[in-house]
């Protein structure tokens, strides 16, 4: 772990798990039920920097880089890398791996499609799921309009096949690390500037950019279709689901992002929060506290 980064983890050990085609750069620390805390696009496990060193003072908190992102990397075959039932995988192996069968998992942006596939594919491991401004997938696309295309463009632009935003990507990536986290920050100045400084060096990484692609292209391709099979036969998260929205947000159709997650979750609760996209950052106590009360209501806390 990088000495600055470590700064932002106190107490947090590093280490290095090989899980189902992956090299996962994992930080842990605390004691009781395991927490795995799952990042978005374009950052770093080090999302989680204001939220993780207060969890683990009740839970044993799990802070990994999603495969391909950050300090993680494929080491299996890399077509399909991107895909989140592969991710899921991975990830569940890694919780094994460190001594946790069970555990509540917490995913913002794409570290949350990551987390629902988990709790869809790997129920006997997923005791609880918090979603951070996530919809599923097939509703993203369902819902898409001249709104979101404008909005999220990187949706469409990082789907294409290789190696076109690979290449467009390349010719200034600071630049575009800096217009995609303005937009969700507002500022760069709201953002911690260790955290930042870590973001902009693995963006700086030609494999992590292919491995964010390779994550879009899924996300246009076989998770939509995995999603789309488990819709059309019924199946659903059956685990308690904690909902965390960017306050004012609706889709496509209008709806809600709870009303949308009552197509696919049997026992479900959230709210819309201030702060925008990057939620763990910008409104951590907030999420701090909905997480911890949602633990203790669900049992996995005292």
């Amino acid at each position: 772990m990088d000495d600055n980064t470590a700064a932002l983890f106190p107490g947090f050990s590093e280490r290095l798990i090989d899980a189902e085609g992956a090299r996962l750069a994992v930080l842990e620390n605390g004691q009781g039920p395991a927490v795995l805390l799952l990042h978005g696009y374009p950052q770093t496990r080090a999302a989680w920097h204001r939220i993780a060193p207060q969890l683990a003072e009740r839970c044993r908190v799990v802070v990994p880089d999603l495969p391909g992102y950050g300090r993680s990397c494929i080491t299996g075959e890399p077509t399909g890398a991107g895909s989140k039932r592969r991710m899921a995988a991975s990830l569940v192996t890694m919780m094994k791996a460190l001594g946790h069968d069970r555990f509540v998992v917490v995913g913002h942006d794409r570290g949350g499609r990551a987390a629902y596939r988990m709790a869809l594919d790997f129920p006997a491991a997923v005791s609880a799921l918090v979603s951070v401004t996530v919809v599923p997938t097939p509703d993203m696309w369902e819902g898409a309009n001249k709104g979101f295309g404008m909005g999220a463009w990187h949706w469409f632009m990082l789907a294409q096949p290789e190696p076109l935003p690979e290449r467009l990507m390349s010719g200034d990536p600071q630049f575009l690390l800096e217009n995609t986290l303005t937009k969700m920050a507002g500022n760069l100045a709201h953002l911690h500037p260790v955290a930042l400084a870590d973001y902009r060096a693995c963006f700086d990484n030609p494999q992590v950019r292919h491995a964010m692609c390779e994550d879009y292209r899924a996300g246009a391709t076989t998770d939509e279709v995995d999603d789309l099979a488990d819709r059309a036969v019924g199946r659903r998260i059956a685990v308690p689901v904690l909902l965390l929205w960017e306050a004012g947000r609706r889709y496509g159709d209008g709806r809600e992002p709870l009303d949308i997650w009552r197509d696919w979750a049997d026992h479900i609760e959230g709210e819309g929060l201030e702060g925008g996209h990057l939620l763990p950052e910008l409104a951590s106590q907030q999420v701090f506290n909905r997480i911890v009360d949602f633990m203790v209501k669900t049992g996995h806390v005292g």
